[in-house]
């Protein structure tokens, strides 16, 4: 799984390539006649290791990669910690909405906003994967952080379920060519069939607070910070993600599984 890597600090660096200075230097040690005073000589060990750096450019580079490899695997470690904790929440949460085969193998967990372009893009890509393979369950969660007219849709989608109409009110707004506020949403509900009134009247329950209250919750522990979010497993790919990665994805996932 690809994992945004953090900046390390320059004092890390610092640290690593010192340390590998030392390493290069007792090898020298171990081989130059310096007297034992000299060896123990905090000054001398310092200066060895400097020349030993200067001598061989190279350790820094191969010290900064070695750095940024370690703080890959803890991030992936943390993750992949944080998935098998939450895995419960994120994919057996009743209160989100289950595209799909509800029986599939293989749960995919996205986090979405109405209002996100790259939401709206990757519709075909989910839809063509979905239609290929019939095992899937696909687990949706309103993520509304792109202003008030994403939560007015957020809340319009969830409560539309209470009248069946979830999947077929979620496309059509994933179809808006224009940005999703409380005109266009209603709009868009005419146009299905969704009861108006009994839909403003479900917009106000307490399942709707609570499946986007836990959508920012999962989202903060797992340091998600755009949409699109997919979760296949043990992996996490944001962004524009085409039908092919994310069905290789759900094959590592079988993998996994088994």
């Amino acid at each position: 799984m690809k994992i945004r890597s953090k900046a390390i600090p320059f004092p890390a660096y610092v640290y690593l390539i010192i340390q590998t200075g030392l390493i290069f230097l007792a090898v020298m040690l171990t081989y130059s006649p310096v007297s034992a005073e000299e060896a123990l000589s905090e000054a001398r060990v310092k200066e060895l290791a400097l020349e030993a750096i200067l001598e061989n450019p190279e350790i820094i580079e191969q010290a900064i990669r070695r750095l940024e490899q370690v703080e890959q695997q803890r991030q992936q470690a943390q993750v992949v910690s944080i998935l098998t904790n939450r895995r419960s929440a994120l994919e057996r949460d009743e209160n989100a909405p289950v595209l799909g085969n509800p029986n599939g193998d293989v749960t995919i967990v996205e986090f979405f906003d109405y209002n996100c372009p790259y939401c709206r893009r990757v519709k075909p890509e989910i839809t063509n994967l979905l239609e290929n393979d019939k095992n899937i369950r696909l687990i949706y969660r309103e993520w509304p952080i792109l202003g008030p007219g994403s939560l007015f849709a957020a809340r319009a989608a969830l409560a539309s379920r209470e009248q069946d109409m979830y999947e077929e009110f979620h496309w059509s707004l994933m179809a808006l060519d224009e940005r999703a506020e409380e005109t266009t949403v209603l709009e868009a509900a005419v146009a299905i069939g969704i009861d108006i009134e009994q839909l403003q009247q479900d917009m106000s329950s307490p399942e709707i607070e609570s499946h986007i209250a836990l959508s920012m919750e999962l989202a903060g522990e797992l340091n998600i910070n755009g949409t699109p979010t997919f979760i296949i497993g043990n992996s996490i790919a944001p962004g524009l993600v085409n039908a092919d990665r994310l069905a290789e994805m759900v094959q590592q996932a079988r993998i996994e599984n088994n």
